[in-house]
């Protein structure tokens, strides 16, 4: 193997240690981004952001520049994480300057000094997705490597991504459950009913009112609480 190459793989592997070494989601996505311009050819700004619906959000940067460059994509309502990005895997701006799809984002990126950008899409749900955006300071500067490591990365952030989504909605449904079970009790010992008939009696209530068990259940236990405040 090359002396380029054992780099590369030395450079992977320590990736691969340090985001194991990491304790939570925010943690790692901020190791995988500064991962990401130590490692990734080209790199001089990197983020990841999440995209619900028309807006980018930051959720790890480098740099308060890759903040600004999310919030263009918003308040001029383009770019490449608004629409290529939901049908590429990954998407390319080789020179921000003759960039014509996005002209707008394009022109005020320049402004700020990032002449390329790497896009690596890192899921989609819904009309939710992630990304990996990473910023050069000069035009051409990724290359197939840069797009190789970059997606080794991005799989690292993917991964860091659907843990916090599969924990947030384990926590969720956990909540639910907790609540539809107060719920239940609130009723029989109101209406002095049976759990059956006071389970049965919520699930009427969110048909008649087409409303999700655990949201009527929720509002039980609220206006309950609120009783006792």
């Amino acid at each position: 193997m090359s002396d380029r190459g054992n780099d590369l793989a030395r450079a992977l592997a320590d990736l691969a240690l340090t985001i194991q070494d990491q304790a939570g989601t925010e943690s790692t996505l901020e190791a995988v981004v500064k991962s990401a311009v130590e490692i990734v050819p080209g790199v001089r700004w990197a983020g990841v952001s999440m995209i619900e619906g028309r807006t980018v959000t930051p959720r790890a940067l480098s740099d308060p520049l890759v903040a600004k460059l999310d919030m263009l994509q918003t308040e001029l309502d383009e770019g490449p994480c608004l629409s290529s990005l939901r049908e590429h895997r990954t998407v390319l701006i080789d020179e921000m300057t003759t960039e014509t799809r996005w002209p707008r984002f394009a022109a005020a990126a320049v402004e700020l000094g990032a002449l390329s950008l790497l896009s690596f899409q890192l899921y989609v749900l819904q009309q939710n997705l992630g990304a990996l955006n990473l910023y050069g300071g000069e035009p051409g500067v990724f290359s197939e490597d840069s797009e190789f490591i970059g997606a080794i990365v991005a799989h690292h952030a993917s991964v860091a991504l659907f843990g916090a989504e599969t924990e947030s909605q384990f926590e969720e449904a956990l909540t639910s459950r907790d609540e539809i079970g107060q719920a239940k009790g609130i009723i029989m010992e109101r209406f002095k009913i049976d759990s059956m008939a006071a389970f049965s009696l919520l699930v009427k209530l969110s048909q008649d009112g087409n409303v999700k068990l655990s949201d009527i259940a929720h509002r039980l236990v609220t206006s309950m609480d609120d009783e006792t405040a």
